[in-house]
């Protein structure tokens, strides 16, 4: 079979002009979408993310530590209600409140118990004393017995028992030196006591 020549140029054009348009249309593949996921988790950071500077301001007043030990108004204050809170005196050789007793740690001792719950690690000292007569170790166990005495009447106004101490001095620290009833009488009490100021503070 012959082929005309003027049938081979225009097939030939053909096929040139058609490869060189191929090529033209052949594009790069954009790169892959990010996946929904990290999509969403960009969103959401974006979303919820507060500002620094709002929350360093917002930690600044929130986290500031309240002292745990009264400010010098405040322990004026609980001087002053210990001081109108009268020792609380006993009978020779008795260890239970009597009515003169209860009515001295009675007084004001609801405003202290309303001091001491701002202040949860302050605490109050109740001393046991004693008057001469007896040996130093009983009369160490029966001032304890008073102290705990004294505590359990405050507790049972509302003060936090973990807030007060108990401490025994027996006869060691009398208030009154005289050998007579009148002067024993002074010596056979509890006394209360604050909490001193910690170091550093």
């Amino acid at each position: 079979m012959r082929i005309q020549k003027s049938t081979v140029v225009p097939f030939a054009c053909l096929v040139l002009f058609t490869a060189g348009c191929a090529k033209k249309k052949v594009a790069v593949a954009p790169p892959p979408a990010p996946s929904p996921q990290v999509a969403r988790n960009v969103e959401h950071e974006r979303v919820t993310t507060p500002p620094r500077t709002t929350m360093d301001r917002s930690q600044s007043t929130t986290t500031t530590p309240k002292s745990a030990y009264p400010d010098a108004a405040t322990r004026a204050r609980i001087d002053q209600l210990l001081a109108k809170i009268e020792d609380a005196y006993f009978d020779y050789n008795k260890a239970s409140l009597r009515p003169d007793a209860m009515k001295a740690l009675q007084a004001d001792s609801t405003e202290l118990r309303d001091i001491l719950k701002d202040y949860p690690t302050y605490k109050l000292t109740v001393e046991g004393h004693c008057d001469e007569r007896g040996s130093a170790e009983y009369n160490m166990a029966l001032g304890d017995q008073r102290a705990e005495a004294a505590k359990a009447y405050l507790v049972q106004v509302g003060i936090p028992s973990a807030q007060l101490n108990v401490v025994s001095y027996g006869k060691e620290k009398p208030v009154c030196e005289e050998h007579d009833e009148a002067c024993w009488q002074k010596n056979r009490r509890i006394h209360i006591v604050a909490m001193s100021r910690p170091q550093g503070q």
